[in-house]
């Protein structure tokens, strides 16, 4: 076994400086097929990643489509047209996955939000060699008849292993009972050094809980709400949520009661963290997505190439387009 330095160094000349492998096997006095058998470590390790790009193909057009109408960097992960949501749920967290681990640097703050997709992608995260990494909790998991803690420690554990970072929880109720305890709470020292933290962050990863639909999100199935609170979101037109705070369609929130409640951080404030990253798959998640992405959070978006058919078809119907590029 060698050591990362070495590896690096190896990898280095071999990839970056376009050396042969036998003039690598030169300067450090060993064999070819040591050479390559250290070109393999470094990439299990997770020193080398290699990746392709296919030529122009549908996912470009996609993106480059959302880039036009919301101004966001979309990445699209083949679905392989799988129609069921746990082989789409598994594609953006992969892609997800390896895009946080292109992204965290020394020194990176990651905010991460909880939730069934943040879980999948964690658990897809490869151990890298970054240091001096922070993991932040955006936002609180407690509730009437649970800790929270089955739903965010894992994920959270997961995150911090795989960038050999120093974790942050965030051991408030995901809603508060009262906006003035929540006031209250914010003003506690230990409480502020977390607020704290969190508004560091330099790279935020969440997905959009979808109000209605078959799989819906675990704010909505864990008890936080009474069945009347319940019909108040659907009175206010809340498609979804983005760190447990609601959102409309058209990306409104501040309006809405239960965010004077809410732990996590608002769209304004995700909006201040230099880049956002969303991960969604699903068609029913589709008017939360429009929510997301109009409210301004998002800098990158990962979602399936179904889904994002999807969320353009919704904007722009196929007829309508078809129409107005006939029209003189």
């Amino acid at each position: 076994m060698h050591d990362d330095a070495g590896l690096y160094q190896v990898a280095e000349l071999y990839f970056v400086q376009d050396m042969t492998m036998g003039a690598v096997a030169d300067r450090f006095g060993v064999s070819r097929s040591t050479v390559s058998r250290m070109l393999t470590e470094a990439k299990n390790r997770g020193i080398v990643r290699i990746s392709l790009r296919p030529p122009e193909h549908p996912p470009d057009r996609l993106s480059r489509r959302f880039h036009e109408m919301f101004g966001v960097t979309a990445h699209i992960a083949g679905a392989h047209r799988a129609s069921h949501s746990g082989p789409r749920l598994e594609a953006v967290s992969r892609y997800a996955a390896n895009l946080l681990m292109d992204w965290i640097e020394d020194g990176s703050i990651l905010g991460v939000a909880w939730g069934t997709t943040t879980s999948t992608i964690a658990a897809h995260l490869d151990q890298t060699s970054a240091q001096d990494v922070t993991v932040v909790q955006l936002n609180g998991a407690a509730g009437p008849r649970t800790t929270g803690a089955g739903t965010s420690t894992s994920l959270l554990s997961s995150m911090a292993r795989a960038f050999n970072a120093e974790l942050y929880p965030f051991p408030t109720p995901a809603f508060f009972d009262l906006e003035e305890t929540r006031t209250l709470l914010w003003q506690e020292s230990s409480v502020r050094r977390i607020l704290a933290v969190r508004s560091a962050v330099d790279l935020a990863v969440f997905s959009v809980g979808a109000f209605h639909g078959p799989v819906l999100s675990q704010v909505y199935t864990e008890g936080h709400f009474t069945q009347a609170e319940l019909r108040s979101l659907n009175d206010n037109r809340v498609v979804g949520d983005m760190c447990t705070v609601f959102i409309r369609e058209d990306g409104t929130y501040s309006d809405i009661d239960v965010n004077r409640r809410a732990s996590g951080p608002t769209p304004s404030d995700l909006a201040r963290i230099p880049r956002r990253l969303c991960v969604v798959s699903g068609r029913h998640k589709v008017p939360g997505i429009l929510g997301a992405l109009r409210s301004g959070a998002v800098t990158d978006l990962v979602i399936d190439d179904l889904t994002a058919k999807d969320v353009l078809d919704y904007v722009e119907p196929p007829g309508k387009a078809l129409a107005t590029q006939r029209d003189p």
